[in-house]
């Protein structure tokens, strides 16, 4: 080859911008966002008030149950939540699914619901703004949560008027109970939906690690 068509060739592969394949650009894109979104602990000046959903922080197994119009079980199975610091300390996050990740063989149809919730603590309200997105069902739904007693509550008015909550209770180091409940006459009588078992995840210790299968609950449906 000759000095002039080396020069050329290298000429040209140096003008020509580089390829950089799909995957990498989509991790670098996560990582980036991930780094920006997460924070390590809570705003200071709202500690006390964030605390009221930042005691969950950490990742939980969950055990699930859905119940039908007469109260009978219509479902059980398992699932998974994990709730982070973000935006600077000033909210929570969590991702929520079921089943849990080991179980779902794929997204399309997807197995079950995979969402997340966005929560903040609102001083002009003395109250947390949190909303839930599940994009599965095409769901947006906000809420308006507060602390009552030792519980936190989360309430809204769904399309057809009925009363939402959706309740946190019995929170502890290692456990907590959540359960969805809704009244179509304005409060007077409560209809439970679904309820929730949560157990906090320990890291690894080189027994099951993290996405190894969990143990699948019976579907009674």
């Amino acid at each position: 080859m000759s000095d002039v068509s080396r020069r050329d060739l290298d000429d040209g592969i140096a003008a020509r911008p580089a390829v950089v394949p799909e995957r990498l650009v989509a991790d670098g894109a996560a990582t980036a966002m991930l780094e920006a979104l997460a924070a390590t602990g809570p705003v200071p000046h709202l500690r006390q008030e964030l605390q009221q959903f930042g005691r969950l922080v950490g990742s939980w197994d969950l055990d699930v149950t859905y119940y039908a119009e007469d109260g009978a079980v219509r479902r059980r199975l398992a699932g998974e939540w994990h709730f982070a610091w973000v935006l600077e300390g000033r909210a929570v996050a969590d991702v929520w699914m079921v089943p849990p990740r080991a179980d779902r063989e794929s997204t399309e149809p997807p197995p079950g619901e995979y969402g997340l919730s966005l929560r903040f603590y609102d001083p002009r309200i003395g109250a947390w703004r949190s909303t839930w997105h599940g994009p599965v069902h095409g769901i947006v739904w906000p809420f308006v949560a507060r602390e009552i007693g030792d519980e936190m509550v989360l309430e809204r008015t769904d399309d057809a008027g009925c009363l939402v909550r959706w309740i946190f209770s019995d929170v502890l180091d290692e456990s907590f109970r959540w359960r969805a409940v809704k009244s179509a006459d304005e409060g007077r009588t409560w209809h439970l939906e679904q309820t929730m078992e949560a157990t906090r995840r320990q890291p690894p210790t080189g027994g099951r690690e993290r996405g190894e299968r969990q143990p699948r609950m019976l579907d009674v449906a």
